[in-house]
């Protein structure tokens, strides 16, 4: 099997010139991590409509399409399903889509996170019956969309939709396997039983994974001193035999190269490899306070706009090191540049956007009886 063509270049964290503006984009940085990545026989780019606020696909407009040959790389883009007001705007966005990126058609083209209320909205203005067109036009070489909710909803989905999609890009890493919240393991199945192809995306949890407290880092060099934290987790997806994309949001070099040898010169995930991971995962769960992904679709639709998952990183940060540059962020930055997090109304809007199912007001005041106490270790802590 070729497992290099299973790597991904995620679009959706690039590298930045300031980290308080997701538009200003480290375009210079993400060219020289493009021209490693296709060199070393990579090819496929994932991004959406609304990455970086809309700069995503312009940025790989200049570092990939300006730059390489059109049939050298494969694009995979999302309609902003949130954004549709009518049927019309499914071949609005794409066309807007297709202009940004300056390419005539997708590799493939998404319909961005089917979940409970967004799948009213596509159904509504007609997304799945567009894409199907798009594809038969040869808008789209191969269509689907990306998913976060329960399987249940996903199985009402594919019953209804599998026989014109080719592919569902699920949430999946080994953490979240068996998480009952996010059913990774149930969600794959049923695709596979649907005879689709999975792409993954959010392997590591959006960093979750790689960011562990020291315990479980010394736990993975002592199980093997050679391989990353972060190639056991790619492993372990590529593995899968119905994936066929992994995808990685690198923003920094190390970690594209890392990934890059892991893909490389694959090691299908062992029994005891998987044995070892889902012990990790039991340690990794019982150390977050709050099991957010900073996939930011909460931040969309709260009406106050806090930056819920930047709340949510240090607070697990400060959990498991109880540094004083924690604080200083959270009252410094977040809370006085930012809007702060005591702000949230408790109206549980963002409820049904959030990919892990948090109660996300409960834990925002945790976060605000956190760090306005100091710091308290919560219950399950080590």
């Amino acid at each position: 099997m070729n497992y290099k063509s299973k790597f991904g270049f995620g679009c959706m964290r690039l590298p930045l010139l300031d980290q308080d503006d997701p538009t200003k984009i480290d375009q210079e940085l993400f060219s020289e991590m493009v021209d490693i990545y296709m060199e070393k026989g990579f090819n496929y780019f994932d991004t959406s409509y609304a990455y970086h606020n809309g700069t995503s696909e312009k940025a790989i407009r200049k570092a990939v399409v300006e730059r390489y040959p059109r049939e050298s790389f494969q694009i995979c883009d999302k309609i902003p399903t949130w954004a549709l007001t009518s049927e019309k705007d499914n071949e609005k966005f794409v066309n807007e889509m297709l202009e940004r990126l300056g390419i005539e058609y997708f590799d493939v083209l998404f319909i961005h996170n089917i979940n409970t209320p967004w799948l009213k909205l596509a159904e509504q203005h007609k997304s799945f019956e567009n894409v199907k067109k798009m594809k038969e036009k040869g808008t789209a070489k191969k269509i689907g969309f990306s998913f976060h909710d329960s399987a249940d909803l996903l199985e009402k989905v594919l019953d209804k939709y599998a026989d014109i999609i080719d592919i569902v890009q699920l949430e999946l890493n080994y953490l979240d396997w068996e998480d009952p919240a996010i059913e990774a393991h149930k969600c794959y199945d049923l695709c596979v039983k649907h005879g689709l192809d999975v792409y993954v995306m959010e392997p590591l949890k959006g960093g979750v994974i790689v960011n562990p407290n020291d315990e479980i880092k010394d736990s993975f060099k002592q199980f093997n001193p050679e391989k990353s934290i972060a190639s056991f987790a790619l492993r372990f997806c590529a593995s899968l035999e119905n994936v066929k994309m992994v995808l990685s949001g690198m923003n920094k070099m190390e970690d594209l190269l890392d990934n890059c040898e892991t893909f490389e010169n694959f090691e299908p995930i062992t029994d005891e490899e998987k044995d070892f991971l889902a012990k990790m995962a039991d340690k990794l769960n019982s150390t977050l306070a709050v099991p957010c992904s900073e996939c930011g679709y909460c931040v969309k639709e709260c009406p106050a706009m806090i930056p819920i998952p930047e709340y949510f990183r240090l607070y697990n940060l400060s959990t498991n090191r109880p540094e004083s540059d924690i604080y200083r962020l959270y009252f410094d930055k977040l809370a006085d540049e930012k809007v702060p997090a005591d702000d949230c109304t408790y109206c549980g809007t963002c409820l049904d956007y959030c990919t892990q199912k948090i109660d996300i007001p409960e834990e925002l005041e945790n976060v605000c009886e956190h760090f306005e106490s100091g710091f308290t270790p919560y219950a399950g802590a080590p």
